[in-house]
């Protein structure tokens, strides 16, 4: 009898626990995980990041003025430090790592990176399971809250349902589930997406193809927001993580750039001071 998606975390979580008999079980699934990891550290360790010159499935989520500055400027985004590459290389594994338990744990896994497309825009989705068209994603513990309580569906700043949204219609999926481990406790959960939670993917890349066309600058993908109660003002969330939000904010603070401190939550990014914050300025 084949297995239900819907059994996915208790049945890797019963795997893990109690092991498997390596002489009774199909273990095809362990090369396809080394090959995968094989991939992974060749191309951290020899390949260079290449500017991105056409439209992805895999982008549509991300705001137009970002995605315009990615394809069409020539102004370059903040350099990815090495700690944040590690970090993307660890969410990599991570994120294949979790294919291997689907199938270890008895899971139909298929279809895994195969190429979707929308309105002449392709893209590769992770995979499905059981049936289930499936997005993998490792997260911090703040994100992964949004997967554990689907909170993402009406919170979403980095444009995974658009992301999902594409791979089902192309593919002609009314529902999807993301499949989301934390990378701190290595706690797993499945978000269900239905329909009512998806985009009109040909829409967006419709739009977007439009965008891309003008050679006016987008607005401004979100804009500022207060600092508490201090009057000062502060970088959204989606700009915090944006590595053009130099050149996009250099009118900030009356021309003089964003000026940033050192909380113990991390950088915070001010675009209005009317009170400087009693920590460390960098």
């Amino acid at each position: 009898m084949s297995k239900k998606i819907d059994t996915l975390i208790e049945d890797i979580y019963k795997t893990i626990d109690e092991g498997l008999d390596k002489r009774k079980v199909n273990t095809a699934f362990l090369d396809t995980f080394k090959k995968n990891m094989m991939a992974s550290i060749d191309k951290f360790l020899f390949e260079k990041r290449e500017d991105l010159t056409t439209l992805r499935l895999s982008q549509i989520g991300r705001p137009d003025r970002q995605l315009w500055y990615d394809i069409k400027s020539d102004v370059k985004p903040k350099k990815i430090d090495a700690k944040t590459r590690l970090k993307f290389l660890y969410g990599e594994i991570l994120e294949s790592l979790l294919v291997l338990l689907s199938e270890a744990s008895g899971h139909d896994v298929s279809e895994i990176q195969k190429m979707e497309e929308v309105d002449g825009v392709k893209g590769h989705k992770d995979c499905r399971i059981d049936g289930t068209l499936v997005d993998i994603k490792s997260a911090s513990s703040y994100s992964f809250k949004k997967f554990k309580d689907g909170s993402l569906a009406t919170n979403d700043p980095f444009g995974y349902i658009s992301q999902i949204s594409a791979y089902a219609e192309s593919a002609g999926d009314d529902h999807a589930s993301f499949f989301a481990v934390d990378k701190s406790t290595g706690e797993l959960a499945l978000m269900p997406v239905e329909s009512i939670h998806m985009i009109n993917a040909t829409d967006r890349v419709k739009h977007l193809k439009g965008v891309l066309k003008s050679s006016s600058v987008p607005p401004k993908c979100y804009p500022d927001e207060p600092d508490g109660k201090s009057g000062n003002r502060k970088l959204a969330i989606g700009c915090v993580f944006c590595g053009y939000r130099e050149h996009c904010w250099s009118d900030a603070n009356g021309g003089k750039g964003l000026r940033k401190f050192k909380y113990s939550t991390g950088i915070r990014y001010l675009t209005q001071v009317h009170k400087t914050p009693d920590v460390q300025e960098v």
